[in-house]
């Protein structure tokens, strides 16, 4: 089965052994820094908000005494193996959109939950679903450690919820949103392959089979009204730094988008 038919049917793609070590630990090496940032700064919140993402990790607070770096990690993040494998996958027209890093909870009270990505926004969920053909959002995740630590209902990319997987994401009916669905399937990654799934598509992380976790998404997706007003100018390359990125196909696109939004 082709990588595009695959994914139009599951929702979601593995690229085995696509990284290897020296261009995983260039990205590590960017990550590790912001995050033991970040965590310094925020620990007593992380703990109390239960979190197990942090997003924007681009953005140039994470850079003020290196800005030098920050090209270097665009660069890392978007290099041309990966763009050209996505552009043949999904066609012409993906932008960067932001990035995450998924780590497990300090708080053991934190129990998994699953969730279709914007289901946190203000968009009603029937808008949601009436658009959901139409969207594209992707999770190019990048392991930087070994990780059986997500878990997907292939197939959920292209409909919607039934009754009981609605009850268990809005916690309806005496149900939980971390109690099982059926048809669910775990994914068990290893550091330099990339997983590539549909943001609207039901998952949730899973904690308890990673005594670490970091879990690098860049995430990217296609022009649409509802998703692309989310878009954050911030997290962008400069136009100074696009001039030293080489493939910035994605970062070109981004800016459109962001220029497109701040027009209205």
């Amino acid at each position: 089965m082709t990588l595009d038919a695959q994914f139009n049917e599951c929702g979601f793609i593995i690229l085995r052994d696509f990284f290897n070590n020296e261009e995983i630990t260039q990205i590590a090496t960017h990550v590790d820094r912001i995050y033991e940032t970040w965590v310094k700064k925020n620990e007593q919140a992380i703990y109390d908000y239960r979190l197990v993402n942090m997003h924007s990790l681009t953005s140039p607070k994470y850079f003020n005494d290196t800005p030098h770096q920050r090209v270097n990690f665009f660069s890392a993040i978007a290099p041309f193996k990966l763009t050209s494998v996505l552009d043949n996958i999904f066609g012409e027209g993906l932008y960067f959109h932001n990035t995450q890093l998924f780590f497990n909870p300090s708080n053991n009270q934190r129990l998994t939950y699953w969730h279709r990505d914007m289901q946190f926004s203000d968009i009603e969920d029937n808008a949601q679903r009436d658009e959901q053909h139409s969207i594209l959002n992707l999770h190019v995740r990048i392991p930087l450690v070994d990780e059986k630590g997500l878990e997907l209902v292939p197939g959920s990319h292209k409909r919607w919820d039934t009754e009981q997987e609605r009850n268990v994401r809005f916690e309806l009916g005496g149900r939980k949103n971390s109690d099982d669905l059926p048809d669910s399937l775990m994914m068990n990654l290893a550091r330099g392959d990339v997983l590539i799934f549909d943001g609207q598509m039901l998952h949730r992380g899973v904690y308890k089979h990673n005594p670490i976790r970091k879990a690098f998404d860049v995430c990217v997706g296609k022009y649409h009204s509802i998703s692309s007003c989310f878009l954050d100018p911030q997290v962008l390359p400069t136009e100074e730094e696009m001039a030293h990125i080489n493939n910035n196909g994605w970062y070109t696109l981004a800016r459109e988008v962001s220029a497109k939004i701040v027009k209205k």
